[in-house]
């Protein structure tokens, strides 16, 4: 018996938890979803499991939280460290690409050994 687990998350990005999963090498697709009684529609994501059970990033109207039944669980962290590495990633996604709407460019971007990661970013002024 399949008894899935709804974890709030802070991602409300699609575009940098995309991009957050990419840099984390976690094979995922999109869904189309459409919401019950509505003509609306958006995109949820799906990490396929070799054994069924996937794991969903689905849009609750405000964040993207993770749906999965925890028995099934076949990710190599636990279910903790999983969304913190992903929110870690998201973060970094998030500050570059908001920085980069501003006019700065990243300039290094590294994990460190202890975990943490380093974002350099620069921007250039024109002005005299």
């Amino acid at each position: 018996m399949s008894h899935f687990t709804h974890i709030k998350t802070r991602f409300q990005n699609l575009f940098y938890l995309e991009k957050a999963l990419n840099r984390l090498a976690i094979r995922h697709k999109q869904e189309e979803a459409t919401v019950p009684n509505s003509t609306s529609s958006h995109i949820n994501l799906i990490i396929p499991q070799s054994n069924g059970y996937d794991i969903s990033f689905c849009w609750n109207g405000q964040e993207y939280e993770l749906v999965a039944d925890i028995s099934f669980w076949e990710q190599p962290y636990p279910t903790e460290n999983f969304i913190d590495r992903i929110a870690q990633q998201y973060a970094g996604e998030v500050v570059i690409g908001e920085s980069q709407k501003i006019g700065f460019q990243p300039v290094k971007y590294c994990q460190n050994e202890d975990g943490s990661n380093t974002l350099v970013l620069e921007r250039w002024s024109n002005k005299n």
